[in-house]
This record gives structure tokens, C-alpha cells and sequence, in this order.
């Protein structure tokens, strides 16, 4: 099992998004995802994300939301991760970032964007979309089948 986070940073009605294409063997190739990584030794969520926005981006986050609990299942493997947002940030954005390219895009545009099916669901909870679930924090689980396929959709 593996915890990780995940943040989508906002500002002028945009999400900051990475566009994985840099690491080899990388699960997230071609997609768009939040910035984010696994939780180190002696790290809770909220330092993990603060670390690895400032690694990928250059930013510091002065404060940011927990969103949601997601839960990843893709064959044996299972991921948790902690979702945040985060409109509250101060820096210098880096115009590198060894994981891909960042890339500023307006929200009402990235559901265009190559995204896992299951991004897909919770960024729909996020931006409001999902008339069912409008909520302050959510638990999603995700299963996905050995050809990275989303096969299920659990609302918790």
C-alpha cells in the first residue's frame, strides 16, 4: 500500500496541471494530473504536498484545503492518496520541472485534457459538476483493470 498527494493549484478560474511526459516507465505518461508525490518517513499529507509542490513547481503553498480521500486499485496494487486545493500560494513558478510540463488551463477545459477516466470522476466533484456528490470532502474509490482500464466507480 502507498499514500501519496495530490493538489490542483488555482488561480484566474485555471488549474495548474502536469503534463506527465519526462520519466521513464512512468504509470502517468501522456496524461495531465495535479502536482503531488509520495509521503516520505515521518511526513504527514499536508507536509508531503507542501514539499513536492515547491519540488515541482517552485511555489510555496501558504495554506491548502484537504478535498478528498481517493483510493486507487489497479491489480495488486493499491495507492491512497490525499487530494488538496490550493488558491493560496506565493513564488516564482520554475520554467522546468523533470517530471513533464506545467501548464496553466482553464477549468472549464480540462475535461478535454488526456486524463485517467477516474480523475475524471473526482475533478467532476471538485469543480462542482456532479449534481449527486457537491460536497467539502469526499472518499472515492477507483478500480482499474491490468490494461489501466477504469472498471469501477465507488462513491464512499
Amino acid at each position: 500500500m502507498t499514500l501519496t498527494t495530490l493538489c490542483y493549484l488555482i488561480k484566474d478560474n485555471k488549474y495548474l496541471m502536469l503534463h506527465r511526459t519526462k520519466k521513464e516507465h512512468d504509470i502517468n505518461a501522456g496524461k495531465y494530473i495535479g502536482v503531488g508525490g509520495h509521503v516520505e518517513e515521518g511526513e504527514s499529507p499536508t507536509d508531503c504536498i507542501k514539499r513536492e509542490v515547491m519540488e515541482e513547481t517552485g511555489l510555496t503553498l501558504n495554506s491548502v484545503k484537504m478535498r478528498g480521500y481517493i483510493t486507487f486499485v489497479m491489480g495488486d496494487e493499491t495507492e491512497h492518496a490525499i487530494l488538496f486545493t490550493s488558491d493560496d500560494f506565493s513564488g516564482q513558478m520554475v520554467s522546468e520541472c523533470n517530471e513533464g510540463e506545467l501548464t496553466w488551463v482553464d477549468i472549464d477545459m480540462v475535461m478535454d485534457l488526456n486524463l485517467w477516466e477516474g480523475d475524471k470522476a473526482f475533478l467532476k466533484i471538485l469543480m462542482n459538476q456532479d449534481q449527486e456528490r457537491k460536497c467539502e470532502f469526499f472518499s472515492i474509490k477507483l478500480v482499474y483493470d491490468s490494461h489501466d482500464n477504469l472498471i469501477q466507480t465507488i462513491y464512499e
